[in-house]
């Protein structure tokens, strides 16, 4: 298109004729604070709420998000990828964060970047402590939560249920998961190292909020040694059920109306919850009386919960120590070199994975040529067919004409396989995408499949006039 041609398309024509893209924005423990990082958190039971949002925006089409203590990352699948940033930029400066603030703590990746990063992060790579189990988890409970939601499309589905692949297949080759692999042991760790060497095993431990976290808390400071725990909770159900499979701890159960009692009697305190207030501010930990020299002297709080449930206030307490997730980078600062070797191990894995996929939503290209293809050669068969039986007349069998009708589709389908094959590009051959469009682009000009309008430009036409209507 000459210079003056593209001056007189519109802008809505030159840019829908770009390939949408796979974009993830977000922030996480190594690009954002935690006061950052518990402003944008959404829990989970909002995620599908949020991508409804998302998608209501007019340059998205997919979206889902992953919340969780150490990232808040949103997957779109973006119809224009500059208009389609802005606008999930904004969208997330609205909880309360200026996007020129937003900015230097975000990163952005697109396509072959942005699915090599979810498989990471599925893996374990991009976790605090490396090869952590718990993401996968998360991970998983992005599928379940997206399933039925408009907007938890085809695209950014099949993004996630394959790093859930992935992050499996790297676990199971790989030695990445040995070791301390989660925040919760990485929390216990911390204590060890804080406490003095002689009380490591005696200190009093209080753990609040008896949901997965603060069960695997649990679980750390049985294989330390302790042998027994208070758990402050909403209920006491989860508490019994943690009593019932943990045999080997003695756990006391205390409502959350005794949560300072209990703080009050313990040396070490965790907290796990999913409250968006603060539990321990500087005001109700003052008060607090001071703990054994035996301990260190200070009450320590081991907060590795997102939004936090204790202030940074409570710092200022004498004989007070906070610390919260991203203090957990001290445990997991040792052994790099181990590290670094079983990460490269799963990248080896992830290339390969991240290859599988690109070639996959390539192929999705030509699905709308082989879905005409197949309608155009189809409408021909049974037209044809109908003039076939109009010619023999009346007197044909059910058994006849069924035989006639399988021989027909039979006779299509051997014709179609040959294009369809090479309409597919799925990595396990040598062709290649460029190869893979100009047979489809041969077809559609065959077959006289082309339409006027490209897919992209009638979805972001139709999203922009979905817009204007609801405006008015």
């Amino acid at each position: 298109m000459s210079a003056l041609e593209q001056l007189k398309a519109s802008s809505a024509d030159r840019y829908t004729k770009e390939k949408s893209s796979i974009v993830v924005l977000g922030l996480n423990i190594h690009t954002a604070p935690v006061e950052m990082r518990e402003k944008l958190a959404i829990p989970e039971a909002e995620w599908p709420r949020a991508i409804g949002e998302l998608c209501g925006l007019n340059h998205i089409e997919e979206a889902a998000v992953l919340s969780t203590c150490n990232r808040m990352e949103i997957y779109v699948v973006a119809l224009s990828f500059h208009r389609g940033v802005r606008e999930v930029t904004e969208w997330m400066a609205k909880r309360g964060i200026p996007a020129k603030d937003l900015a230097s703590h975000l990163f952005l990746l697109r396509d072959g970047d942005a699915t090599q990063h979810l498989f990471e992060v599925s893996a374990g790579l991009d976790s605090l402590v490396l090869g952590e189990g718990q993401i996968l988890s998360q991970v998983k409970q992005v599928v379940k939560s997206g399933e039925g939601v408009t907007g938890f499309g085809r695209n950014i589905s099949g993004l996630f249920k394959h790093a859930i692949t992935v992050g499996k297949r790297v676990r199971t080759e790989t030695n990445i998961a040995a070791g301390a692999v989660s925040v919760s042991s990485a929390a216990v760790e911390l204590a060890v190292m804080k406490l003095p060497q002689h009380s490591s095993d005696s200190a009093r431990m209080l753990v609040i909020g008896a949901g997965k976290m603060g069960k695997l808390v649990i679980k750390h400071l049985i294989a330390k040694g302790w042998g027994k725990v208070v758990v402050v909770n909403r209920s006491e159900e989860r508490v019994a059920a943690l009593r019932e499979e943990m045999k080997d701890i003695e756990i006391i159960y205390r409502p959350l109306t005794e949560m300072f009692t209990s703080a009050a009697e313990a040396d070490v305190v965790f907290t796990s919850t999913a409250s968006e207030t603060l539990l321990f501010s500087k005001e109700n930990v003052e008060p607090l009386p001071p703990v054994g020299s035996m301990v260190g002297g200070s009450r320590l709080f081991i907060d590795i919960s997102v939004p936090r449930n204790v202030g940074s206030c409570v710092s200022d307490v004498e004989h007070a120590r906070v610390y919260n997730v991203d203090d957990l980078k001290e445990v997991v600062a040792a052994n790099k070199e181990d590290r670094h070797r079983k990460a490269m191990e799963a990248q080896v894995i992830i290339a390969e994975e991240s290859k599988q996929f690109g070639a996959w939503r390539d192929s999705l290209e030509t699905v709308p040529t082989i879905k005409k293809l197949r309608a155009l050669v189809d409408g021909i068969r049974i037209t044809e067919l109908e003039r076939c039986f109009s010619k023999l007349g009346e007197n044909l069998s059910k058994k006849e004409k069924k035989a006639i009708e399988d021989l027909s589709r039979g006779i299509t389908n051997k014709l179609l396989h040959g294009p369809m094959q090479h309409l597919r590009c799925d990595g396990s051959d040598s062709r290649t995408l460029s190869d893979t469009l100009e047979n489809m682009h041969a077809l559609n000009r065959m077959f006289s499949l082309e339409t006027d309008a490209s897919v992209l430009g009638q979805k972001v036409r139709a999203k922009v006039e979905q817009s204007r209507k609801e405006t008015q």
